[in-house]
């Protein structure tokens, strides 16, 4: 395995700077009271629909005992026998244990227990395997690995009971059930698939001692993840965004990694899905911690992302993009929320020492034809210019957002014309309610509104493509009638064009529409939502700037004009109290409405040109 047993100076010393931030917090909670999700924490997903509650304190409490762990091995690795070793290994075991004493590992959000029965209270004799589960058992497994040892000496028995509820409510509901959604079994194969399967793995190479229950474990793992990378486009697309690659392909990744290991390579993982894969993230990058966001995806990278994982793929696959995008982006300093998988494999990263900061690739285009996304800029290599972002598909995507058609326009790496994107999720996030959420609606997403219709929702409300992009000229042509349910794709054409030498992003709209159908509007309206700061001309234009989005210091914003100018400018503010939306977006977004004249209604044309401001 990559990752070896505590002993001493296999692990980092403790006055290592990568784990400076881990040892200053760790320092602060040893001795203090664990965090304590309880039942009203737990009840509150059936009362009021609130997931952060309970998820938050679960998130705490494995968070520190990852950190407790890493300072335990850098403990052993510095001094096995010392009283700070030992101290920290009653912090890892303390932790530990209540992880096996909590009595649900499923988060409340997946937990079943309602449905089946009406209660709140969850049924440790009916365990729901779900996100949560996997994770706990992959960190137990993770643990038991690095400090078995060190467990038996400190608590004996311990690892006995993690043994036995690891198989009690992960490994043996896994293999006795069929009927677990994420397995794909139906052909809706989505993230959750490689991630609780790499989760599994962990578990069962670590901790099952039965031959043939470890035999029968892993390889519904590996039948599991074929059915996942079999799903996966020959483009390397991930519909679900930037953001749910992590925790679907990303998750992938690891479980083939691990597989190799335990099978000392007769499982090689460098399939070509995977070189595409891996791909993917540079593909969708604006610049700095800005990535085009689709879906349940916020606009910036996460902080705990394990970019050394996927450098470390890419320098094995030979793509020097992938590999030089990653390593622009780690941060050298793991983040407990990454969970303690990630964390150790982190710590033993070794890059090339010595070797220059990476830059970014930045690609001057890219097009993936699965979801029909492109991403243009104006100078490849550099986030400096514009960046123009669109995308087709359809309504019935993983984590979708009524978003067909949409743009983002990005100005020197930053987005100002933009995708909202994740709100905090709350029970109305995945129920029939979805779509009253604002955050999920095509009117606050950069699409038309024919007579004030709303996207539909289901695979069939889709874009078609009318004119794919190309390097030298990347224009898509989007028939963006289907998404409304109108009669043809081409009632209304979208196109979204790049233009270089004029330095302009031109996005072009043409329409030829039936009568309203019964209950719409006559009005006709084209919808932009803008970050930072929007301020109306008198000559048919607006101005955007990055001013009041958090951690930008200002610069270069951009110019916005219109065609016909008679169209009349509704400006409408979305004021933030989502933290998620606000911790990306600051205190607001502002929609701009362009309702087109009366004349131009059933029939007409519409275009905005964004230049750089001076």
């Amino acid at each position: 395995m990559d990752v070896p047993p505590a002993g001493p100076r296999a692990w980092p010393s403790a006055d290592d700077a990568r784990i400076a931030d881990l040892r200053r917090q760790a320092a602060t909670e040893r001795g203090t009271a664990w965090p304590q999700p309880l039942v009203s924490h737990y009840a509150r997903y059936f009362r009021d629909g609130n997931r952060t509650a309970y998820e938050g304190l679960v998130a705490a409490r494995q968070q520190r005992l990852t950190r407790a762990v890493v300072m335990a091995l850098a403990a052993v690795s510095d001094d096995p026998a010392g009283t700070d070793a030992e101290a920290w290994l009653d912090e890892v075991i303390d932790g530990a244990f209540l992880l096996c004493e909590q009595s649900s590992w499923c988060w409340a959000a997946h937990d079943d227990v309602h449905s089946r029965t009406g209660n709140v209270v969850p049924e440790p004799a009916v365990p729901y395997l779900d996100l949560g589960a996997g994770e706990v058992a992959a960190q137990l497994a993770w643990i038991d690995h690095v400090l078995g040892p060190q467990l038996d000496g400190r608590a004996p028995g311990l690892r006995r009971r993690i043994r036995d509820e690891v198989r009690d409510r992960a490994i043996r509901p896994f293999l006795e059930r069929l009927d677990w959604h994420w397995l794909g079994l139906d052909g809706d194969v989505h993230n959750w698939n490689p991630w609780i399967h790499s989760n599994l793995l962990a578990g069962a190479l670590f901790l099952v001692e039965e031959p043939r229950l470890q035999a029968h474990a892993v390889a519904r793992c590996i039948e599991g993840l074929d059915r996942f990378l079999a799903s996966i486009p020959g483009d390397g697309a991930i519909d679900e965004g930037f953001a749910y690659w992590w925790n679907g392909a990303g998750r992938a990744l690891e479980g083939l990694r691990l597989l190799e290991q335990a099978t000392a390579g007769a499982l090689d993982g460098g399939l070509p899905v995977v070189r595409a894969l891996a791909a993917f993230p540079y593909r969708m990058h604006l610049g700095g911690t800005w990535f085009l966001n689709v879906a349940d995806g916020p606009a910036r990278a996460a902080d705990a992302l394990p970019w050394d994982m996927l450098r470390r793929w890419a320098v094995r696959l030979g793509d020097t993009a992938a590999a030089a995008h990653a390593a622009s982006l780690a941060s050298g300093r793991p983040d407990a929320a990454a969970g303690l998988g990630r964390v150790l494999h982190s710590l033993l990263d070794e890059p090339d020492a010595g070797a220059r900061p990476a830059a970014a690739p930045l690609p001057a285009f890219s097009y993936l034809p699965s979801v029909q996304i492109m991403v243009a800029r104006e100078h490849g290599g550099a986030p400096l210019g514009l960046t123009l972002a669109a995308k087709g598909g359809h309504n019935g995507e993983h984590h979708n957002h009524r978003d067909v058609g949409s743009v983002v326009v990005a100005m020197d790496g930053i987005p100002l014309l933009v995708d909202a994107g994740q709100p905090t999720y709350t029970a109305q996030t995945f129920g029939p309610d979805r779509y009253l959420i604002r955050a999920m609606q095509s009117s606050w997403h950069n699409v038309p509104a024919p007579y004030g219709l709303e996207q539909g929702t289901g695979a069939s409300f889709a874009a078609t493509v009318l004119q794919e992009p190309t390097a030298g000229e990347p224009a898509l042509a989007l028939g963006l009638g289907a998404a409304y349910g109108l009669d043809h794709p081409e009632q209304w054409i979208r196109t979204a064009l790049l233009n270089r030498d004029a330095a302009a992003a031109v996005i072009d709209d043409r329409w030829t529409l039936p009568s309203p159908p019964p209950g719409a509007t006559d009005d006709v309206d084209i919808t932009y939502l803008a970050a930072g700061t929007v301020r109306l001309g008198q000559d048919a234009t607006a101005t955007v700037l990055p001013e009041g989005i958090p951690a930008v210091p200002g610069g270069r914003g951009v110019r916005l004009r219109w065609k016909p100018a008679t169209a009349v400018v509704l400006v409408d503010e979305w004021q933030l109290d989502d933290p998620l939306l606000s911790g990306v977006w600051g205190h607001h977004l502002t929609r701009l409405r362009f309702r087109m004249p009366a004349e131009t209604r059933a029939a007409g044309a519409f275009t905005l040109t964004v230049e750089a401001t001076p």
